[in-house]
């Protein structure tokens, strides 16, 4: 029986559907947790998917006059003005070191999306229950050291590297994070 064009395109996306390639990932197995992994200075940090938006390479900036120096300033992105932070200067007193690796992470926060550097971005990353690490160990590894300690409220290792799950939602809820005049 020949079917037509239509009839073909049909069949084709009722196969593919029925197939669903990348359900694994897509499975809520108990004990798993995914987010985007990156890094800001040495720490190695996770955010949960839902509250980033986008990932982008890091955009020309205009300056703010009388910001916080961590508030580099805005960034025309598709038609829509972004404050652009400078999230290790927010939580470490430090400027990040622009670099072909650095990127820039869109966080939705009420109000409108910031967009939020970090040092270098690896993708998402997968931790089970018992990789998760004992609050002692997380104050040993120094993930939660300082303002971190704000933002890091658990942790996993993977292989030799501890990561820290940063709430990037605690971040912009957090009064001086959205106060950012000088």
């Amino acid at each position: 029986m020949k079917m037509s064009p239509f009839e073909v395109l049909a069949d084709y996306e009722r196969r593919s559907l029925a197939h669903v390639a990348g359900l694994p990932e897509q499975l809520d197995a108990p004990g798993l947790w995914r987010g985007v992994g990156y890094r800001i200075g040495q720490r190695r940090l996770a955010s949960e998917f839902g509250d980033v938006r986008e990932i982008l390479s890091m955009p020309p900036v205009t300056p703010v006059p009388g910001s916080q120096p961590w508030m580099l300033g805005v960034a025309n992105v598709r038609g829509s003005l972004l404050p652009i932070v400078d999230l290790k200067q927010f939580l470490e007193g430090e400027r990040t070191v622009v670099h072909e690796k650095l990127r820039v992470l869109l966080v939705r926060q009420p109000g409108g999306d910031v967009a939020v550097l970090i040092d270098e971005l690896y993708g998402q990353r997968s931790f089970n229950e018992q990789q998760e690490l004992p609050e002692e160990q997380i104050a040993a590894e120094h993930l939660a050291d300082g303002r971190y300690a704000h933002f890091v409220d658990r942790a996993y290792r993977l292989g030799d590297q501890p990561w820290g799950v940063f709430s990037l939602d605690r971040l912009t809820r957090t009064p001086e994070f959205r106060q950012a005049a000088a």
